[in-house]
């Protein structure tokens, strides 16, 4: 019984060392998470579009 106890004292001094994020920062990082995929989604999409004319023109 006693080491449970300890298990959760330390279980809880660990949680009171972590800072968790404010508004502001999920905020941003959700913000620079949709314009990265945006932007990488865009580039494929672009060489996607480069790969397939080129093959349809050797094709042709």
């Amino acid at each position: 019984m006693k080491k449970i106890k300890s298990y959760y004292r330390h279980v809880k001094d660990e949680l009171n060392k972590v800072i968790f994020p404010i508004k502001e920062q999920i905020r941003s990082a959700f913000i620079s998470v949709i314009v990265v995929v945006a932007v990488i989604s865009l580039f494929l999409a672009l060489i996607d579009l480069i790969m397939s004319l080129s093959l349809s023109s050797i094709i042709n």
